[in-house]
């Protein structure tokens, strides 16, 4: 307990009880009350308890001044100011016992609310958050400061540090740090530094569609360079090879994965780094937005007790997503499932997930192999890459496995091909296959600032549409709005096609016909292809025809097939 009274009998003017003035703490005779008594200690205090912040402005001032590490820490957070006198929301007599340090650091009057941490907690993420344009005004006083020398090993990265926490930081680390937290506000998968002869442009992949963010001062760049591979734990010596790292920061309450890339090219060393929010809420099957007839299958074929289904597309197409969406709905106490992945990129409750490290000698096939004795019923590999891996996956399918895996193919009927090419033999390739999905991301339309449109003969005709069949049809654009940042999209969704191995199919496959005849076939047997997808949520409003145009192929099935 501590003791406290006023230092003087009286408060002075501007001054009452439970205020603070700089070098002159104001104390009282309080006894700490239990955690669920905050409404006592703030009677005892003489202060308000207010149970929502939400309503409350927060002092830009604190948020410059006060590192989140300080506000986290100690329970406070500074909210209006009324002349002299701050506002300061805490939630405990250890917050309040900090209100001289707040006094002296402010500059001025402080006067406290009593508030749950819960509250507090959210108020100092969403206010350490709100920063706009923190970035682009620390690269603008960059530039003015060109000369000033910064030592980027001089202050390492902490495990899980924060990204918001920038007060005190060398000023390349607050660049860093400013640009990181810009992309996770901005919802960006990728961050690419690229050089050029008299610049360096910051960029980000949004949706799927890389947008120029920043530019830094040409004179900062290796320094850039040098602190990202220090994130990375790099060798920052090294500028000739390409390296790369990881590490993991924090936003707010978010865990932040960062796959760190560093390549030389003839005007420097290129940096991409991918982000993997691990806070991410993971999708169920339905919120995928499969078309219903295409999910009542898919649910069906991963309850199978064994056999191969692949997953398919390119890089950055939600295959993983979908992976874990299909390994929740079958997760149960009498199954066990072990994944291999690279990386492991969210923590799935009840599942065993190990990471593969090819420089450990770690690979996929020989992760298999030992995952095959740990008395598995369903097994995910990450990725089909070799021969050897396609071939245990398919062996562990034939042995009373359900395994799932992915494959960069262009559709679902390439994913037989490139079996093939992998070595596989055709007749086991058809007795242990059960199906697969392949899938394509395409931006959403902003709902902000979407508006109906009446689409032209012209651009119907591209996608495939008649004209009659867009009479009654919903087809929206954006056209752009502070949601979206101008783009009139806001999101993504997907689109599936999903191959179903019936007899037919089996058939081909083990006469080695080509994956055209193979989507022939199937779309006969009634496929549904990505472009009739894309075209369905066209026809809805949800997409648009640009974006279907740009992720789909128009369908082939005489043309040789292409992988």
């Amino acid at each position: 307990m501590r003791s406290i009274t006023s230092t003087s009998g009286n408060p002075a003017p501007g001054n009452f009880p439970g205020s603070t003035t700089p070098g002159n703490p104001v104390s009282v005779s309080v006894a700490a009350p239990p955690p669920d008594q905050l409404q006592c200690l703030a009677e005892r205090l003489n202060v308000a308890f207010v149970e929502d912040l939400s309503s409350h402005e927060i002092d830009p001032s604190f948020i410059e001044r006060i590192p989140i590490s300080h506000a986290r820490r100690h329970g406070v957070l500074g909210l209006t100011r009324e002349g002299n006198t701050l506002l300061v929301a805490i939630t405990s007599l250890d917050s309040w016992q900090k209100l001289d340090v707040i006094a002296r650091t402010m500059g001025c009057m402080v006067r406290p609310l009593v508030t749950t941490p819960e509250q507090l907690t959210g108020a100092i993420n969403r206010a350490y958050q709100s920063q706009e344009g923190a970035a682009e005004s620390f690269i603008e006083h960059l530039r003015k400061d060109v000369d000033q020398i910064i030592d980027p090993r001089k202050d390492g990265l902490a495990a899980g540090e924060d990204l918001l926490d920038t007060a005190g930081r060398a000023p390349v680390i607050k660049l860093i740090n400013l640009v990181l937290f810009e992309a996770v506000k901005a919802q960006a998968s990728d961050v690419h530094v690229q050089p050029y002869e008299d610049r360096v442009i910051v960029r980000m992949r949004i949706d799927g569609v890389l947008f120029d963010a920043f530019d830094l001062p040409k004179g900062r760049q290796d320094e850039v360079v040098s602190r990202v591979k220090v994130m990375g734990k790099m060798n920052i010596a090294e500028k000739r090879l390409p390296q790369d790292g990881r590490t993991t920061v924090q936003v707010g309450d978010r865990i932040i994965d960062l796959r760190i890339s560093v390549i030389p090219t003839s005007f420097g060393e290129r940096i991409v780094i991918r982000l993997l929010d691990k806070s991410a809420r993971l999708y169920t099957l339905p919120e995928l937005g499969m078309p219903p007839e295409v999910l009542n299958q898919f649910r069906e074929f991963i309850t199978v007790e064994h056999g191969l289904i692949l997953v398919t597309g390119p890089t950055g197409s939600g295959k993983s997503t979908t992976l874990y969406a299909a390994l929740q709905q079958i997760n149960g106490k009498e199954k066990n499932i072990l994944t291999l992945e690279d990386p492991i990129e969210y923590q799935l409750p009840g599942i065993s997930q190990t990471q593969v490290s090819t420089r450990k000698g770690m690979t996929f096939a020989s992760g298999l192999r030992s995952v095959l004795r740990q008395d598995p019923d369903i097994i995910m590999v990450g990725e089909i890459r070799d021969h050897e891996t396609a071939v245990m996956a398919i062996q562990s399918a034939l042995t009373g496995h359900l395994v799932f895996s992915t494959l960069h193919t262009n559709d679902a009927a390439s994913a037989v091909a490139r079996l093939l090419d992998l070595g596989i033999e055709p007749y086991l390739v058809a007795s242990s296959l059960v199906a697969v999905l392949a899938q394509r991301l395409t931006r959403r339309v902003c709902d902000k600032c979407a508006h109906p449109i009446e689409a032209d003969i012209a651009d119907l005709a591209r996608i495939g549409i008649a004209p009659d069949d867009a009479v009654d049809a919903s087809i929206r654009n954006g056209v752009g709005c502070d949601v979206c940042r101008d783009t009139g999209y806001r999101g993504r969704l997907g689109l599936f096609e999903l191959l179903t191995i019936n007899n037919k199919v089996r058939r081909l496959v083990n006469a080695r016909q080509t994956a055209a005849a193979i989507k022939s076939q199937a779309i006969e047997s009634g496929m549904r292809t990505l472009r009739d997808d894309g075209v369905e949520k066209v026809l809805a409003g949800q997409t648009t025809i640009d974006e279907v145009l740009r992720v789909t192929m128009q369908a082939q099935p005489d043309d040789e097939d292409e992988d």
